[in-house]
């Protein structure tokens, strides 16, 4: 993981990466969309990620889970951690898993970014 960025950064990298699939029009078009319908701004996103859930639920219904899936992946190489395999994408839950990443990514620092609170990890 780059050391000079966060972990809400490289989220948010993560994020507008994997939009771009969609293309970069649609991209901009899906930010504008999330600003004047659900008042999430981009820089938002990833401290607002249940709201971010919902809506992406909301626009997208059931391609929503192929683009959770797709921010997972790419957030999973931006952190060092390779690939990710879900085999049952059904029973997956996207905000569990981007809570328990940031934990692990927190533990695994050797000191905490100034300002920001000692997580105790069980290890």
């Amino acid at each position: 993981m780059n050391n000079s960025m966060t972990f809400e950064e490289i989220l948010l990298e993560a994020i507008d990466e994997s939009l771009i699939c969609l293309g970069e029009q649609t991209k901009k078009a899906v930010y504008l969309y999330l600003k004047n319908t659900y008042s999430l701004n981009k820089h938002e996103l990833p401290y607002r990620m249940e709201d971010f859930k919902e809506a992406l639920e909301d626009t997208f219904q059931e391609g929503a889970k192929m683009l959770e899936i797709k921010i997972m992946k790419i957030l999973y190489s931006k952190v060092s951690y390779g690939h990710i395999q879900i085999s049952e994408p059904e029973s997956w839950e996207f905000i569990s898993y981007v809570y328990e990443l940031r934990n692990s990514v927190l533990c695994h620092s050797s000191s905490p970014a100034p300002g920001r609170p000692q997580i105790k990890c069980g290890i």
